[in-house]
Protein backbone atom coordinates (compact mmCIF):
# COMPACT_ATOMS: atom_id res chain seq x y z
CA UNK A 1 0.00 0.00 0.00
CA UNK A 2 1.52 3.47 -1.03
CA UNK A 3 1.65 6.36 1.68
CA UNK A 4 0.30 9.71 1.74
CA UNK A 5 3.92 10.69 0.73
CA UNK A 6 4.24 8.27 -2.35
CA UNK A 7 0.31 9.35 -3.37
CA UNK A 8 1.37 13.08 -3.39
CA UNK A 9 4.78 12.26 -5.15
CA UNK A 10 3.29 10.26 -7.60
CA UNK A 11 0.24 13.36 -8.36
CA UNK A 12 2.96 15.68 -8.71
CA UNK A 13 4.84 13.61 -11.04
CA UNK A 14 1.73 12.42 -13.11
CA UNK A 15 0.18 16.27 -13.10
CA UNK A 16 3.12 17.49 -14.84
CA UNK A 17 2.19 15.17 -17.75
CA UNK A 18 -1.74 15.82 -17.25
CA UNK A 19 -1.08 18.99 -17.95
CA UNK A 20 0.92 18.89 -21.24
CA UNK A 21 -2.04 16.92 -22.68
CA UNK A 22 -4.51 19.59 -21.49
CA UNK A 23 -2.82 21.76 -22.84
CA UNK A 24 -3.04 20.22 -26.62
CA UNK A 25 -6.93 20.45 -26.48
CA UNK A 26 -8.33 22.67 -29.17
CA UNK A 27 -11.52 24.53 -28.22
CA UNK A 28 -12.63 23.80 -31.55
CA UNK A 29 -13.08 20.17 -31.11
CA UNK A 30 -15.13 20.09 -27.79
CA UNK A 31 -17.99 18.64 -29.02
CA UNK A 32 -15.83 15.62 -31.20
CA UNK A 33 -17.04 12.18 -30.06
CA UNK A 34 -15.34 8.68 -31.35
CA UNK A 35 -18.37 7.19 -31.12
CA UNK A 36 -22.48 7.77 -29.91
CA UNK A 37 -21.35 6.38 -26.15
CA UNK A 38 -18.46 8.22 -25.99
CA UNK A 39 -18.23 11.39 -24.02
CA UNK A 40 -17.05 14.40 -26.36
CA UNK A 41 -13.57 15.12 -26.36
CA UNK A 42 -14.66 18.46 -23.93
CA UNK A 43 -16.45 16.22 -21.92
CA UNK A 44 -13.38 13.40 -20.90
CA UNK A 45 -10.70 16.97 -21.11
CA UNK A 46 -12.36 18.45 -17.93
CA UNK A 47 -13.15 15.00 -16.51
CA UNK A 48 -9.55 14.63 -16.57
CA UNK A 49 -9.63 17.95 -14.90
CA UNK A 50 -11.39 17.50 -11.88
CA UNK A 51 -11.20 13.82 -11.20
CA UNK A 52 -7.91 13.69 -8.34
CA UNK A 53 -10.17 16.42 -6.23
CA UNK A 54 -13.10 14.84 -6.82
CA UNK A 55 -11.73 11.78 -5.87
CA UNK A 56 -9.71 12.81 -2.78
CA UNK A 57 -13.14 14.80 -1.62
CA UNK A 58 -15.08 11.75 -1.50
CA UNK A 59 -12.47 9.90 0.17
CA UNK A 60 -13.25 11.86 3.04
CA UNK A 61 -16.95 10.31 2.77
CA UNK A 62 -18.04 7.16 3.98
CA UNK A 63 -20.43 5.52 3.46
CA UNK A 64 -21.58 7.29 -0.08
CA UNK A 65 -24.67 7.19 -2.06
CA UNK A 66 -24.27 5.65 -5.17
CA UNK A 67 -22.87 8.18 -7.33
CA UNK A 68 -24.63 9.70 -10.43
CA UNK A 69 -22.64 10.42 -13.16
CA UNK A 70 -22.61 13.80 -14.92
CA UNK A 71 -19.89 14.51 -17.57
CA UNK A 72 -19.88 18.10 -18.32
CA UNK A 73 -18.08 19.94 -21.19
CA UNK A 74 -16.27 22.95 -20.63
CA UNK A 75 -17.04 26.24 -22.64
CA UNK A 76 -13.56 26.78 -24.12
CA UNK A 77 -10.35 24.66 -23.35
CA UNK A 78 -9.77 27.56 -21.53
CA UNK A 79 -11.08 26.10 -18.37
CA UNK A 80 -9.17 22.94 -18.52
CA UNK A 81 -5.52 23.83 -16.68
CA UNK A 82 -7.37 26.15 -13.97
CA UNK A 83 -10.11 23.54 -13.16
CA UNK A 84 -6.44 21.39 -12.95
CA UNK A 85 -4.75 23.35 -10.77
CA UNK A 86 -7.97 23.41 -8.59
CA UNK A 87 -8.25 19.97 -8.47
CA UNK A 88 -4.75 19.20 -7.59
CA UNK A 89 -4.39 22.00 -4.58
CA UNK A 90 -7.62 20.21 -3.19
CA UNK A 91 -6.08 16.84 -3.28
CA UNK A 92 -3.08 18.33 -1.82
CA UNK A 93 -5.37 19.76 1.00
CA UNK A 94 -7.04 17.36 1.95
CA UNK A 95 -4.38 14.66 1.71
CA UNK A 96 -2.28 16.98 3.24
CA UNK A 97 -4.69 16.65 6.67
CA UNK A 98 -4.69 13.05 6.45
CA UNK A 99 -2.59 10.31 8.38
CA UNK A 100 -1.39 6.98 7.54
CA UNK A 101 -3.85 5.46 9.77
CA UNK A 102 -6.79 7.13 7.26
CA UNK A 103 -5.60 4.99 4.14
CA UNK A 104 -6.82 1.56 5.67
CA UNK A 105 -9.97 3.16 6.53
CA UNK A 106 -12.57 1.24 4.79
CA UNK A 107 -14.57 3.39 2.91
CA UNK A 108 -18.15 2.53 1.27
CA UNK A 109 -20.59 3.31 -1.99
CA UNK A 110 -23.95 2.39 -1.24
CA UNK A 111 -27.00 1.66 -3.57
CA UNK A 112 -29.67 2.11 -0.62
CA UNK A 113 -29.27 -0.69 1.79
CA UNK A 114 -26.90 -2.55 -0.72
CA UNK A 115 -22.97 -2.33 -0.16
CA UNK A 116 -21.58 -1.87 -3.46
CA UNK A 117 -18.20 -1.35 -2.96
CA UNK A 118 -15.87 -1.61 0.30
CA UNK A 119 -12.18 -0.65 -0.05
CA UNK A 120 -9.85 0.88 2.28
CA UNK A 121 -9.27 4.88 1.18
CA UNK A 122 -5.99 4.21 0.27
CA UNK A 123 -7.05 2.04 -2.44
CA UNK A 124 -9.52 4.56 -3.76
CA UNK A 125 -6.83 6.86 -4.17
CA UNK A 126 -4.09 3.89 -5.87
CA UNK A 127 -7.24 2.81 -7.89
CA UNK A 128 -9.81 5.88 -9.10
CA UNK A 129 -8.20 8.97 -8.30
CA UNK A 130 -4.64 7.69 -10.04
CA UNK A 131 -5.19 4.62 -12.03
CA UNK A 132 -8.77 5.86 -12.96
CA UNK A 133 -7.33 9.30 -13.87
CA UNK A 134 -4.47 7.71 -16.21
CA UNK A 135 -6.83 5.68 -17.90
CA UNK A 136 -9.13 8.26 -18.97
CA UNK A 137 -5.22 10.35 -20.02
CA UNK A 138 -4.44 7.32 -22.18
CA UNK A 139 -7.91 7.90 -24.37
CA UNK A 140 -7.94 11.59 -24.11
CA UNK A 141 -4.59 11.02 -26.39
CA UNK A 142 -5.98 8.94 -28.79
CA UNK A 143 -8.58 11.61 -29.10
CA UNK A 144 -6.13 14.41 -29.67
CA UNK A 145 -4.99 11.71 -32.57
CA UNK A 146 -8.58 11.75 -34.53
CA UNK A 147 -8.63 15.05 -34.16
CA UNK A 148 -5.38 15.74 -35.97
CA UNK A 149 -3.70 17.05 -32.96
CA UNK A 150 0.28 16.21 -32.05
CA UNK A 151 0.30 14.21 -28.86
CA UNK A 152 2.77 14.70 -26.19
CA UNK A 153 5.37 12.98 -24.85
CA UNK A 154 3.47 10.64 -21.86
CA UNK A 155 5.75 7.66 -20.85
CA UNK A 156 7.91 8.01 -23.46
CA UNK A 157 8.20 9.56 -26.98
CA UNK A 158 4.75 9.70 -29.15
CA UNK A 159 5.37 9.84 -32.50
CA UNK A 160 4.96 13.66 -32.46
CA UNK A 161 7.37 14.34 -29.53
CA UNK A 162 10.74 12.66 -28.52
CA UNK A 163 12.04 14.59 -25.54
CA UNK A 164 14.93 11.64 -25.23
CA UNK A 165 15.62 12.52 -28.93
CA UNK A 166 19.07 14.55 -29.03
CA UNK A 167 18.55 18.30 -30.42
CA UNK A 168 20.33 19.23 -33.40
CA UNK A 169 22.81 22.51 -32.20
CA UNK A 170 22.38 25.01 -34.42
CA UNK A 171 24.82 26.39 -37.16
CA UNK A 172 26.94 29.30 -35.77
CA UNK A 173 25.96 32.16 -38.16
CA UNK A 174 23.46 30.84 -39.83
Amino acid sequence: MSTIKELLQELEQEAQTTRRVLERVPTDRLAWKPHDKSMSLGQLALHIAVVPGAIAEISRQSPVALPQFEHPSPASAAELIPALDQSLAKVREILGKMDETALSKTWRVMDGDREVMAIPVGALLRTIMLNHWYHHRGQLSVYLRQVGVPVPSIYGPSADENPFAARKASAVGA
